[in-house]
């Protein structure tokens, strides 16, 4: 008999586990609505062609591809084979599970673009799935949280990402988080001033490691994909201790001051940091981060990243501004942003720090015990009330003893248990016990309701 697993990097959730992911799904999307966000769902499956060449090679690495249905092998020689698996995949893989829901937004932007009114708001709660090495934090299929804006290079795009953020973590009551943001500009500026514009991608892979390897480690991997000892010494200002935002602007404004590019990265972030203030929103949380290096193969603005304190997890949050992702399906000139929030992690956040409110346990709020049949049929009418009423509510489903049923009241954390004799039938006083007092009290139907709802 096989031993019933899980594939790795993938996990179940129960009842209890459930409605504590619908509590985040729900402050999630109330807070997107309020800001004017329309619902979008995709298909789990994308063709790979849409896929493939939008994260970098890396994450092309990392897309789970979908075998062809039938006999994939079918017209595969041994020529096929032998020229690798970057020219074998195509011909035996034509679809794949998305990555992400930025790009398959971005196709269904182009597909649909003669429908929709731009600028386009909207907000999608769905599964992706990453070929990763699983690890604390890190998942093989998780659920993404997005909301993007198209069809405007606003920066009022930004600063309302910036707002719904502090709504979404405060209603999350996770208060203790930084917003990271820098600019795909400013990183270009970084490059051309210290002489490797047009080599970037080494540079911005090394930079992105460094609250994870250090200096030292960020030098080393540089020096090893060629980038000079002198363009090295011109890249040390960025690891400089962090200040505050504005001497970082200072320092930055000094360091690109040769740089158009950076320049206009500056000036579209400081911009920023003003629009935030005149919303009223405090920069306590908010830190300009010029080691940011994200999503460089699609971001060319804003990029975003939030981390909880507290907790040793990776990013909760992220996204940026893209000026060139529809471009891809022949559609150039669309300006985006968008962020995406990670629900498995901020789950895994609210868990350490018991952030979760104590009543997101109960799913049923009233139970109607069942001790014979004059009982149930008298029970049945009073649940469909409560219910109507809008109390969660159920009937035990058999005649059983009272232990048993409290049991079950008990183990569901149920809070209310509703007991139903020849007594109460005859009185129509309702026997009502408070589960987490054990005190008990009669009622009429009518105050039961009353009372509960």
């Amino acid at each position: 008999m096989q031993k019933p697993s899980l594939p790795r990097g993938t996990r179940d959730f129960g009842p209890e586990q459930m409605v504590k992911r619908n509590f985040i799904f729900d402050t999630i999307r109330r807070t997107f609505q309020k800001y004017g966000f329309q619902p979008l769902e995709t298909p789990t499956l994308e063709n790979l062609s849409v896929l493939m060449g939008k994260y970098g090679e890396e994450g092309d690495q990392l897309l789970f591809k979908v075998l062809n249905s039938g006999n994939f092998l079918d017209k595969i020689e041994t020529a096929d084979v032998e020229e690798g698996y970057k020219k074998l995949t195509p011909k035996i893989a034509e679809k794949g599970l998305r990555y992400d829901l930025t790009v398959p937004f971005a196709r269904y932007v182009v597909m649909n673009r003669g429908e929709l009114t731009f600028p386009f708001k909207r907000y999608q709660l769905q599964p992706v799935w990453r070929a990763d090495r699983p690890q604390k934090g890190r998942y093989r299929e998780f659920y993404q949280c997005d909301a993007d804006i198209v069809g405007t290079d606003s920066l009022l795009c930004e600063t309302e990402i910036v707002a719904m953020l502090h709504e979404i973590f405060a209603g999350l009551s996770i208060n203790d988080f930084t917003i990271k943001i820098n600019n795909r500009k400013i990183l270009s500026g970084i490059a051309e001033v210290i002489g490797v514009a047009g080599k970037e991608a080494a540079l911005f892979v090394a930079i992105d490691k460094l609250d994870k390897v250090g200096k030292e480690k960020v030098e080393e991997e540089l020096s090893e994909k060629g980038l000079s000892d002198a363009s090295i010494k011109k890249l040390q200002p960025l690891f400089a201790p962090m200040t505050s935002n504005r001497e970082t602007f200072e320092n930055l404004k000094d360091w690109l001051q040769n740089s158009q590019i950076g320049m206009k990265g500056v000036q579209e972030l400081e911009t920023l940091w003003r629009m935030i203030r005149t919303m009223g929103i405090s920069d306590k949380k908010i830190q300009l981060d010029i080691t940011l290096a994200r999503g460089l193969s699609y971001y060319t603005g804003a990029i975003f990243e939030v981390k909880a304190g507290g907790v040793q997890i990776g990013s909760i949050s992220g996204g940026g501004r893209y000026d060139n992702l529809t471009a891809a399906f022949g559609v150039p000139n669309l300006s985006g942003v968008g962020i995406s929030l990670g629900v498995d992690r901020i789950y895994d956040v609210m868990e350490e720090l018991q952030l979760f409110p104590e009543n997101q346990s109960v799913t049923t709020k009233l139970l109607f015990a069942n001790f014979d049949a004059a009982g149930e049929t008298y029970s049945l009418p009073l649940l469909q009330k409560a219910r109507q009423a809008g109390i969660n509510a159920e009937l035990y489903p058999e005649s059983s003893k009272l232990k048993k049923q409290l049991d079950y009241a008990d183990r569901k954390k149920i809070p209310f248990v509703v007991l139903i004799g020849s007594e109460e039938i005859a009185s129509g006083q309702l026997t009502l016990k408070n589960m987490t007092t054990g005190e008990q009290q009669k009622v009429t139907a009518e105050a039961l309701i009353d009372l509960l709802k």
